[in-house]
C-alpha cells in the first residue's frame, strides 16, 4: 500500500538510487551516457540534455523533471534539462500526481485544458522548472542538446535529430497501460522511482567527473 502523503523529494531521490538494481548492460549505458555529458561539460563548460518520447506526457517529463533535481542536488551549474516529443499532448495528470507525491510543487503558469504549463519547484529549489508539452524542436529546448529518448516509438519516429550534438535511446516501460486501474498510482510512482534512481547513478558519475578533474 503506497501512503497518499507527500514524501520528501530528498528522501525519495536517495531511496530510488538505493533500491536500483541495474543488468550489466544497463550500467554500461548509464556510464556512457554520463561519460558524453561530462566530456560536453568540459569542451563547452555547459550541458543541455533534451528527454524525448513519443506524446512528451510521461517518461519524458519525469527524466526532465528529476534532471532538474539531480542538478541542484550535486551542485552542478551549467546543466540545463528540457523535454520534447514527436508531438505534443499535455503533462500527463497521473505523471504530475507522481511527481507531487515525491514533494515537488506544481503551480499553474499558463492554464489551458488540453495542455497547461506547470512551474515546477521542490523545497530549497532557487528558480522554478517550466514544463508542458511540446515537440522536441520546441524554441524553449535550447540547442545544442544531449538528445535522449526514453520510448521506442520515439526512437522508430525520430531518425535524425538534427540539434542533437549526441543521441542516446533509454528506454521504460510506459506506465500509460495502468490509467484507469486499481494500480495506477503505484504504477507512475514506480516508472517515477526508476527514472529517479538512473538519473542520480548518472549524475553521481558526472559529479565525480567534475570534481577529479
Amino acid at each position: 500500500m503506497i501512503s497518499s502523503k507527500n514524501i520528501n523529494t530528498k528522501v525519495f531521490f536517495e531511496n530510488a538510487k538505493n533500491s536500483l538494481r541495474l543488468t550489466e548492460e544497463r550500467e554500461d549505458l548509464l556510464l556512457e551516457i554520463a561519460d558524453t555529458i561530462s566530456d560536453e561539460y568540459f569542451d563547452r563548460e555547459k550541458v543541455n540534455i533534451n528527454f524525448i518520447c513519443t506524446h512528451n506526457s510521461r517518461r519524458s517529463q519525469f527524466a526532465q523533471v528529476w534532471s532538474y533535481f539531480a542538478a541542484n542536488y550535486f551542485e552542478l551549474s551549467n546543466f540545463s534539462t528540457f523535454s520534447g516529443g514527436t508531438e505534443a499532448t499535455a503533462f500527463h495528470r497521473n505523471t504530475v500526481r507522481a511527481l507531487q507525491y515525491a514533494g515537488f510543487e506544481f503551480n499553474v503558469e499558463d492554464f489551458s485544458h488540453q495542455n497547461p504549463k506547470y512551474l515546477i519547484s521542490f523545497r530549497g529549489s532557487k528558480s522554478p522548472l517550466s514544463a508542458f508539452s511540446k515537440t522536441f524542436e520546441n524554441p524553449i529546448n535550447e540547442f545544442p542538446y544531449i538528445a535522449i529518448t526514453t520510448c521506442d516509438s520515439a526512437d522508430e519516429k525520430c531518425p535524425f535529430i538534427p540539434d542533437a550534438t549526441h543521441r542516446f535511446h533509454l528506454p521504460y516501460s510506459d506506465p500509460k497501460s495502468s490509467d484507469s486501474k486499481d494500480n495506477t498510482k503505484e504504477t507512475y510512482i514506480a516508472t517515477s522511482k526508476q527514472i529517479a534512481g538512473e538519473v542520480y547513478f548518472i549524475f553521481e558519475e558526472i559529479k565525480r567527473q567534475i570534481s577529479e578533474n
